[in-house]
């Protein structure tokens, strides 16, 4: 019998970008270094729902997903417009992020278990 996994779906969307994406545009960001300083978010570019991803992931991993709360209606996100411009399009989706976690998770891959502070809703940490 597969056993519920509880997530609290409060903060009800994220944007999120692979790392490899980011440390890309961090390195090319150099070459626009100057005075005063050009501000670059690095997020990606889709507003992704924490229930799909949770249903995603729970049936790659063969689990079950129960949700706790309510999805708020705004979310503390990044609006990364002015990096795709100058870098271009993220090369990794939230679907390949999905897919690659939910392997990693399943196979038992090594966790930081450091707390994310996903769920803060005021941008402090």
């Amino acid at each position: 019998m597969l056993t519920a996994v509880p997530i609290d779906v409060t903060m009800g969307c994220f944007n999120v970008i692979w790392q490899g994406d980011a440390n890309a545009m961090a390195l090319a960001s150099l070459a626009h270094a100057g005075t005063p300083a050009l501000t670059l978010n690095l997020a990606g570019p889709e507003l992704v729902s924490v229930r799909r991803v949770c249903e995603r992931m729970a049936k790659q991993m063969n689990r079950l997903v129960r949700f706790t709360g309510t999805e708020a209606a705004d979310a503390l996100l990044s609006n990364g417009q002015r990096s795709h411009r100058l870098f271009g399009y993220p090369q990794v989706g939230i679907d390949q992020l999905t897919d690659w976690v939910a392997d990693w998770v399943a196979r038992g891959g090594e966790s930081l278990a450091k707390p994310t502070h996903f769920d803060a809703r005021d941008g402090k940490y």
